[in-house]
Order: structure tokens, then sequence, then C-alpha cells
């Protein structure tokens, strides 16, 4: 998918029979006129080449409407830059496809690149805070005694800290799993942070 050299130019499944389009030469004095602002030469070439575009796109971005918007971009390109087109480089369809395929995988990068954004942004922030007692417990301590200090809490307040630093509920959805005011969960919390950081022996920082 990332190899950029000139598209062949024979018909990907699905495309319909040649037996209609423009022949090469004809293809490329299109392109010609159209580079001097022939629009009606232009739309020959896009009735010629749309249905073959499409499908190339289709088979790189894999997304129907993706496909569509990258045909679009990609024959306004050609529209924009048909001057630049070189007989002795290359046939007519092979230059609009291969422009057509460098769209596609533009896309294609740019989907990728944006997802891994998405997935940084949000491992940096589903991380719940703790303050520097819960940091202490569960990077210095065994869980083995983790669980035996939380056996020292009362019930009220073993519960509270559970829910938010072995199960990553914020303050406020432990406030209402519990169905209290959230300063009272904040409060439970607290004092079973401290009562901990007693028992297992934890400085307030490092």
């Amino acid at each position: 998918m990332d190899h950029l050299e000139p598209v062949p130019d024979g018909s990907p499944a699905g495309d319909p029979s040649g037996a209609a389009r423009p022949e090469q030469p004809e293809l490329a004095d299109l392109l010609r006129r159209s580079a001097r602002g022939d629009e009606e030469a232009f739309a020959a070439v896009y009735d010629a080449v749309a249905s073959r575009a499409y499908g190339l796109a289709l088979s790189v971005v894999r997304d129907p409407a993706q496909a569509e918007e990258v045909v679009q971009e990609a024959l306004f390109e050609v529209w924009r830059t048909a001057s630049r087109f070189d007989a002795r480089r290359g046939t007519p369809l092979g230059w609009i496809l291969t422009i057509l395929h460098r769209r596609a995988v533009d896309r294609v990068r740019a989907s990728e690149a944006a997802t891994r954004r998405d997935r940084t942004y949000h491992e940096r922030n589903q991380t719940v805070s703790h303050d520097a007692t819960a940091e202490a417990a569960h990077a210095s301590m065994e869980a083995h005694r983790v669980r035996r200090a939380l056996d020292t809490l009362t019930p009220v307040q073993r519960q509270a800290v559970e829910l938010a630093y072995l199960r990553g509920y914020t303050h406020t959805e432990v406030a209402q799993l519990l169905e209290l005011p959230v300063g009272t969960a904040k409060t439970r919390i607290r004092d079973g942070m401290i009562r901990l950081r007693d028992t297992l022996g934890v400085g307030g920082g490092r």
C-alpha cells in the first residue's frame, strides 16, 4: 500500500467494461484540453476514469465514503495539474491513477496518525488521580500487604478506598455508587488512605 510507483492501467475487480472508455490518445488529448481550462474535456476525463478510480481508492482505504472523498480530491488535483501530464513518462490513465493512489495512501496514513493521537490522548487522560499515599501503596507494596492493610479499615472506609483505588472510580463516581455526598466520600477515602499509610509504614511523600 505504501508503494507509490505508477499504478497499472489494468481494470480492478468490478470495473465496468472499457468499451465506452476513451482510448489512451483520446484521453491524453482530453487532459491537454483540460489544462487549457476546457471544462467539457475534463468532464469527459472524469466520466472515463471515475469508476476505475473509485475501485482503486476503495481497495486502499477500505471505506466507501472515504473512497468517494479520495476520488473527488484526486480528480480535482488532476484538473488543477493537467498541464503537468507528460506522455513521454507514461499513459494518461496511469498518471491519473498514480495521483489517486497517492491520495488514498495519504488518507490512510492520516487516519492511522489520528487514531494513534486519539489513543495516546485517551491513555494519558484515563489515569485516575492518586495522592502520594495511593501511589506509594501501589508502587512500593506488594498486593497481599495492601490487602492485609485494607482489613484494618472500617467497612465504610474500605468500601470507599477499594472503589477509588482498586477499581479506578473517581471520587464523584464513588459518591454516586455509595449514595453519599461527594464531600463525605472524599473524607472516607482520605481517612482510609491515612490509615493504610500508617499500617503499611509508608511515608507521606517520596
